[in-house]
């Protein structure tokens, strides 16, 4: 699972607000030629970008290269069961990623378009959010289909 090794605040206030608008940051590929982009806004937790990860990679058949370009860096507390209510925050519980529209999530690279979209496509199906498969702008379709003139 992915976590950070050491945060500054133990805990952190939920602030919805931060997730409007649209990702900053992010939101270009920068080492692949494939990837998928979120169109929603959502939470996601460790254990739904594992998912991802694994899903994308067992389809690629370990060729060519992942890479996951988000990282869950926010604590989510939770009180534990049956507990009443009051008697402050509960303890930290998991981590999760804050996705804005525009995001770039996951970037393939070394593989073939059909392997690349099939494989972004498994692992969009494990994340709450609707997604969308771009293509680098340098990407030169004849050279991966052999045509050139």
């Amino acid at each position: 699972m992915l976590q950070p090794k050491r945060v500054k605040y133990r805990k952190v206030q939920k602030a919805k607000g931060n997730m409007t608008g649209i990702s900053g940051r992010g939101n270009q590929l920068s080492n692949g030629m494939f990837g998928i982009k979120s169109i929603d806004q959502n939470l996601l937790t460790s254990r739904q970008i594992e998912a991802a990860r694994i899903a994308a990679t067992r389809h690629m058949k370990r060729e060519g290269q992942l890479w996951i370009k988000i990282f869950p860096d926010k604590p989510i507390t939770k009180k534990p069961l049956e507990v009443r209510m009051g008697k402050g925050k509960g303890a930290p519980d998991h981590f999760v990623a804050v996705i804005k529209p525009g995001r770039i999530l996951f970037e393939i690279g070394g593989v073939s378009m059909d392997v690349a979209k099939e494989a972004l496509r498994l692992a969009a199906q494990k994340l709450p959010v609707r997604t969308k498969f771009i293509v680098a702008r340098d990407f030169d379709i004849d050279v991966l289909t052999h045509n050139s003139k």
